[in-house]
């Protein structure tokens, strides 16, 4: 497993929860909502979004950006302004948006952990005397 601290974090991590009100045009939301994951994808500093679904409803999108200027163009893009806008006039009986600074991470990959295993196990055949 790695681990890296962030002594000056950087990263933002956005969680964007919506529910959908009764009666939203659903075609014209999902139109809209992959023009915004294409939008997004093109904003320098950008990095990843993922989204997922409840199973009452619910969605959750998390976006990651290397900075928060990053985060601020995106918030300033005119068209992502225009699907906020349609969101609350439109789609959303429900939202909330939270935007946090990542101060660590860290992670695990069983490949890794694989890797080091063979390393070790290539070093103790080395160290075994040869007959």
């Amino acid at each position: 497993m790695t681990v890296r601290r962030v002594k000056n974090p950087k990263g933002v991590v956005v969680l964007f929860k919506t529910h959908l009100r009764d009666g939203a045009d659903v075609a014209a939301y999902e139109r809209t909502s992959r023009r915004m994951h294409e939008l997004v994808a093109g904003i320098p500093g950008f990095i990843s979004i993922k989204g997922y679904t409840s199973e009452d409803g619910d969605t959750i999108d998390i976006v990651r950006f290397e900075s928060e200027e990053s985060l601020e163009r995106w918030r300033a893009q005119p068209e992502h302004r225009d699907a906020q806008r349609r969101g609350r006039d439109e789609f959303y009986d429900f939202y909330r948006v939270e935007a946090c600074r990542v101060v660590r991470e860290y992670e695990f990959r069983l490949e890794d952990l694989e890797a080091m295993t063979r390393t070790a196990e290539m070093g103790e055949d080395r160290k075994r005397p040869r007959p």
